[in-house]
């Protein structure tokens, strides 16, 4: 296993825990001190031992830290899940983000084959125009179109509000990013807080006591304009920030689950997360 230091040894956070396991131990050596009296001649040998003791507790205490791939959070009663993993792998409701237009059109062009829309695509989809049939009479869809392109010379015209989700089987298909006029995917930061006020308030209508898992949302080709140096853990945060205010509720057994893909996981601190509750 590899490791790579996301925790700084003398965070802040981690010295708290520490403390916080630490306290009874402390209690319990003050008491044996009162109790067993130590002669002169060890009491330099037994101060080195428990210093040394401390220490390599404190140690093993940040590389459990930097080692941490999971974390679990309670968010208005609600359990989030923050974990590596295959989002296709995952039970219940699956997130997958496509563009403003729901293209279909896997061809590097307009859709990446390497991304989770292009994956999906390739792999869930036997039918591609029946899809285009199903998101072009779907009522819901329809109400959320907020313009038609005409201009667009490649893929679809129609234009839906960030965050409208189309359910397909166990997927929910969400309007994620804007395309410009050579088909690159990008945000405003304005842009991402809409999409994810909009995408938990439809999350919110259409999981009916199912559990749910989502990737992290922004961390692929999407350029989010005026921030290009944010980075997966600030996206991170920022979703589970926006879940935390939307006063969404996930009662038990169902649960949210944000998936970090492999490829990413040296990029998050998944024991600063807990700092966010």
């Amino acid at each position: 296993m590899g490791f790579k230091i996301k925790v700084g040894f003398f965070d802040k956070g981690l010295f708290k825990d520490y403390l916080t396991f630490l306290s009874p131990i402390s209690l319990i050596l003050s008491f044996f001190s009162i109790a067993i009296s130590i002669p002169d001649k060890y009491k330099g040998i037994t101060a080195t031992a428990i210093f040394i003791l401390f220490l390599i507790v404190y140690i093993s205490f940040w590389v459990k830290a930097n080692l941490q791939n999971k974390t679990v959070l309670s968010i208005n009663n609600s359990t989030v899940e923050v974990k590596i993993g295959d989002i296709f792998a995952e039970p219940g409701l699956k997130v997958i983000a496509f563009n403003e237009y729901f293209d279909t059109q896997v061809d590097n062009k307009i859709i990446s084959e390497a991304t989770l829309n292009g994956l999906y695509i390739k792999r869930k989809i036997t039918d591609v125009a029946e899809l285009d049939q199903f998101i072009n009479q779907d009522e819901h869809l329809t109400d959320n179109i907020i313009e038609q392109n005409q201009n667009r010379k490649q893929g679809k015209k129609a234009k839906y509000k960030l965050g409208t989700i189309f359910q397909n089987d166990d997927y929910l298909l969400t309007a994620f990013s804007k395309f410009d006029d050579k088909n690159r995917a990008y945000l405003h930061m304005n842009d991402f807080v809409n999409f994810l006020m909009n995408f938990w308030n439809e999350v919110d209508i259409v999981y009916n006591g199912r559990s749910i898992s989502i990737p992290l949302l922004g961390a692929g080709i999407t350029r989010l304009k005026g921030y290009e140096t944010i980075t997966e853990q600030e996206l991170l945060e920022l979703l589970i920030w926006s879940f935390k205010i939307c006063k969404i509720k996930f009662n038990y057994p169902s649960a949210v689950s944000i998936i970090i893909h492999e490829s990413i996981k040296d990029k998050i601190d998944f024991y600063k997360l807990k700092e966010l509750v």
